[in-house]
C-alpha cells in the first residue's frame, strides 16, 4: 500500500510539473510549513488540503511601491502580507531601487500544488511616507488562487527548482503619499519576543501621541519609520498578546535589535451593546477598538489592532483578548450601510474613550443608524478624478433641513467645510468644490451630515470609508 501511495504521489507531481527537468517534490514536516526547510532552494514546504505537507514552488505576490504624486519608485519600503484578521502571514521584504518587490506568502495547496482560495492584504511603510493602509484608504484583497506559475527555462539545469507562482495585479501595486513634515528621519528595527507575534501593531508615541506605526511580520520582526530624534515609547497591540512598553531613543539613523517582551497574561474582554435606530439598509454592524494615540478626532479615524473587532453586531457585543491600554470604541466604521448616530441631541452618540482593563465593561449603548449613500465620487472604492473642482453627490435624507459637508486629505486634515449646504428638497443633493487647491497625487474624502432644527441636531451621515478619491490631473 505504501508503495502504491508513493507511486501515486510521484505521478501527481510529474503531472503538475509537466516535465522531468524540475526538482521532484517531496514530503516535509508541519514544523517546516512556510519555510524552505528540507525542500531545497526555490521550494517551500506547504500544507496540502486533505494531505501531508509537501514541497512546492513558492507563491509570490509581486508589484511596485511608488510615489502617488510622480509615479517614481520608492526604495526600501517594507511590505508584509496580512490575513483577513489583520495578522501577518509572511515575513517582511523591502522594495528595490525601482520600487519593485517580490513577497513570498505561505498558502495551503491543492493536491496538484496550485494555491487554494486565500485572500491577503498588504501593509506597506516607507521612510518619508504615510503608511498604507491608513483610513480612509483601505487595502484591496489579493486572491492567491489567482497566482499563475511561470514557464520553466528550457536551458535550466535538470535539478533547477520550478518557477514560482506569481500574482500581480492592481492591488499589488501601492501608491504612497509623501509626508508633509519630513523632520522624522529615525528608523527603529526590533522584535516582539512571543511565540505567536505576527500582526502586532507597534505604535511609537511622543508625549502620548502616535508619530508612527508598524506591523510585525510572521516572525515578530518590525521596522518603524519616520521617527523624530529623541525618546519615543514603543507599545504593541493585538488580540491575545500583551506587549510591555519600552522607551527607545531614536536617532537620525537606524536603531536596531530592540526587543519588546510580550505574554498572554493581563488580557481583558471588552463588552457593550449597540442600538440600531432608523436603520434603512443597515442590518447589522461591527465594533472596533482603535488605539487612542492614533485617533484623529476631527476625522474620527485611527488604527485598529488585529482581532480587536466584533462583527455581525445587532445588540450586545464582546471583544476578547484585549491588551491593556487606552482605546477609542468605534461602531459601524466599515462600509456596511451603517454609521454611528451623529445626533448630539440624544444620548449614546458620543465617541467613547476607554481604558482597559478599568473600563472594559461599557455600560452605555451605542446608537447606530442607516447611512446616507455616496453617489460620486468614491461610491465603490477610491475613484481617480482629474477635475480640480469636483462635484460631490449623495443620497437625500428626506427629513433634513440642510447638510454639513467636509473634505479631508489622507492625513485627516480638514481642507474644506461648508456647514450650510441647503436641502435639495427631495432630490439627491450635489455640491461643487471650489476655492481649494487639490494636490496632485493626494487622496481625499468628502463626507456629509444631514441636520434638522435650529439646534443643529444631526440625523445621519455618509459612511466613514466612502467618498474617497484620488486627484490626478
Amino acid at each position: 500500500m505504501k508503495l502504491r501511495l508513493a507511486a501515486l504521489a510521484t505521478l501527481l507531481f510529474a503531472l503538475h510539473c509537466g516535465s522531468d527537468d524540475k526538482k521532484p517534490a517531496g514530503t516535509c514536516t508541519m514544523d517546516e510549513v512556510g519555510t524552505t526547510g528540507s525542500c531545497g532552494d526555490g521550494m517551500v514546504c506547504e500544507e496540502v488540503t486533505g494531505g501531508a505537507p509537501t514541497c512546492f514552488a513558492a507563491v509570490n505576490v509581486e508589484g511596485r511601491i511608488f510615489d502617488s504624486a510622480d509615479d517614481s519608485g520608492i526604495e526600501g519600503a517594507s511590505i508584509v502580507a496580512l490575513d483577513a484578521n489583520g495578522s501577518a502571514l509572511s515575513s517582511v521584504v523591502f522594495s528595490g531601487a525601482d520600487g519593485e518587490y517580490s513577497l513570498p506568502v505561505p498558502v495551503p495547496r491543492k493536491g496538484d500544488g496550485t494555491p487554494s482560495d486565500l485572500a491577503v492584504t498588504l501593509r506597506v511603510a516607507a521612510d518619508g511616507y504615510q503608511s498604507f493602509p491608513t483610513p480612509p484608504r483601505t487595502a484591496l484583497p489579493i486572491q492567491l488562487a489567482d497566482a499563475v506559475q511561470g514557464k520553466a527555462d528550457p536551458n535550466a539545469k535538470k535539478d533547477a527548482p520550478p518557477p514560482p507562482y506569481v500574482v500581480m495585479n492592481a492591488a499589488t501595486d501601492v501608491a504612497l503619499i509623501a509626508l508633509v513634515d519630513q523632520s522624522g528621519e529615525g528608523i527603529i528595527k526590533g522584535h516582539v519576543d512571543f511565540a505567536d507575534a505576527g500582526g502586532v501593531l507597534i505604535v511609537a508615541e511622543v508625549n502620548g501621541m502616535a508619530v508612527s506605526t508598524a506591523i510585525t511580520d510572521a516572525d515578530g520582526n518590525f521596522t518603524i519609520f519616520n521617527l523624530p530624534p529623541g525618546d519615543v515609547t514603543l507599545s504593541g497591540f493585538r488580540s491575545g498578546v500583551a506587549v510591555d512598553s519600552q522607551t527607545v531613543t531614536a536617532t537620525s539613523g537606524t536603531v536596531d535589535k530592540i526587543v519588546l517582551s510580550a505574554s498572554a497574561k493581563g488580557l481583558s474582554t471588552v463588552t457593550g451593546s449597540v442600538q440600531i435606530v432608523d436603520p434603512g439598509d443597515c442590518k447589522d454592524t461591527s465594533v472596533i477598538l482603535v488605539v487612542e494615540s492614533t485617533f484623529i478626532e476631527n476625522a474620527a479615524r485611527g488604527e485598529a489592532p488585529a482581532g480587536l473587532r466584533a462583527g455581525n453586531v445587532t445588540g450586545e457585543f464582546s471583544i476578547e483578548g484585549v491588551p491593556p491600554g487606552r482605546y477609542v470604541v468605534l461602531a459601524a466604521f466599515e462600509n456596511d450601510s451603517c454609521v454611528r448616530d451623529p445626533d448630539p441631541c440624544i444620548a449614546g452618540t458620543d465617541i467613547l474613550h476607554i481604558s482597559v482593563p478599568e473600563e472594559a465593561a461599557i455600560t452605555d449603548a451605542f446608537k447606530v443608524t442607516g447611512a446616507l449613500a455616496v453617489i460620486s465620487p468614491g461610491a465603490n472604492g477610491i475613484e481617480v478624478i482629474s477635475d480640480a473642482n469636483p462635484t460631490f453627490q449623495w443620497q437625500d435624507d428626506s427629513s433634513e433641513e440642510g447638510y454639513e459637508l467636509r473634505v479631508y486629505d489622507a492625513f485627516g486634515t480638514l481642507v474644506h467645510e461648508d456647514l450650510n449646504v441647503p436641502s435639495a428638497k427631495g432630490k439627491d443633493p450635489s455640491y461643487q468644490l471650489t476655492g481649494v487647491n487639490l494636490e496632485p497625487g493626494m487622496i481625499y474624502q468628502f463626507r456629509t451630515w444631514s441636520w434638522r432644527k435650529a439646534e443643529r441636531c444631526l440625523i445621519s451621515s455618509t459612511e466613514d470609508l466612502k467618498g474617497v478619491f484620488l486627484y490626478q490631473p
